[in-house]
């Protein structure tokens, strides 16, 4: 008789490792050597497979055994499931990562800094696979819930703070514009990081609480472009304090002192929510120790 889980035929692992190790040692004594189990432990595994299949899978050809036409069916796939499981198995009882790490960003990182980070982390673990992902923070987070990335390097409020967040450093947001370029007339010129920009949900809600009309014309990627364009008298922009320039030609925007106060932001290391592998805590030691001087020296080159 068949033995079926939920309609499905289930074949387990060893009972296909003991029946590849009959035939390619000719027989069940041999292969209970092989095996190192007793010859009963070979009996019992193959009658066991045979029952789930429903049919025989070893036919006795004189003192010889051959598979059977379904045996054959059975051996052309059991090889590469045996060695996919041995695999895995190694790779989880591995003392040393052997396994993809997957890494995540926001363009604030200077890819230098990152670099040095996942080189060392390479260095202990030079089986390691690294993969490095750039991408705006809006963008990593729901690459972190899904696990399509392991850590990542994000933006957050004191709001979205997690208590397992590994903060790197904080900072003041402000509203800024070009000293001779106020934009205090008409409609606000906004330089922003683009549609999934960190600052839009941020913004947003202030200008219009206020009653300050605005429009979107320069989106770029990171702090720095933001500042360029910011520089260049082509709009007003939300930045970290450490942006506003000591030769003030970056100031303070003068509308922003009627306006509801910007929150801090975080740049914080975040792990797949609920699950913290051992193998993520020496590369979060790693990030966390190149950053740890911003913590309370932000006069740094991000990008």
């Amino acid at each position: 008789m068949t033995e079926r889980h939920d309609g499905r035929m289930q074949l387990d692992v060893e009972s296909l490792r003991t029946f590849m190790a009959v035939l390619d040692r000719g027989g069940m004594t041999r292969a209970a050597e092989f095996l190192g189990v007793t010859q009963s432990a070979v009996s019992w595994k193959i009658k066991r497979l045979e029952q789930r299949v429903g049919r025989p899978l070893l036919l006795r050809d004189g003192h010889d055994l051959r598979p059977s036409r379904d045996g054959r069916v059975i051996l052309d796939e059991a090889r590469s499931i045996v060695e996919a499981h041995d695999r895995l198995v190694h790779r989880l009882e591995s003392p040393d990562f052997t396994g993809t790490m997957r890494v995540g960003a926001n363009e604030e990182i200077a890819p230098t800094r990152m670099a040095g980070i996942l080189g060392r982390f390479r260095e202990l673990h030079p089986e390691a696979t690294i993969e490095f992902v750039v991408n705006q923070t809006r963008l990593l987070r729901p690459m972190l819930q899904r696990a399509q990335v392991d850590v990542a390097v994000i933006e957050v409020t004191d709001e979205e703070l997690r208590p397992d967040d590994v903060v790197l450093w904080s900072d003041e947001l402000h509203w800024v514009t070009h000293r001779d370029v106020p934009h205090t007339e008409g409609v606000g010129p906004l330089v922003t990081f683009g549609d999934n920009g960190f600052v839009r949900p941020v913004l947003e809600p202030i200008l219009k609480r206020h009653g300050i009309d605005y429009e979107y014309t320069v989106a770029t990627p990171n702090s720095t472009g933001v500042r360029a364009m910011v520089a260049a008298g082509l709009g007003v922009a939300v930045l970290p304090s450490w942006f506003l320039d000591s030769d003030d030609e970056v100031v303070e925007w003068t509308l922003a002192e009627s306006l509801d106060p910007l929150p801090t932001v975080h740049q914080v290391v975040r792990t797949v929510p609920g699950e913290v592998p051992s193998i993520t805590a020496p590369l979060i030691a790693a990030i966390t120790d190149e950053f740890m001087d911003l913590r309370v020296r932000p006069d740094h080159e991000l990008v």
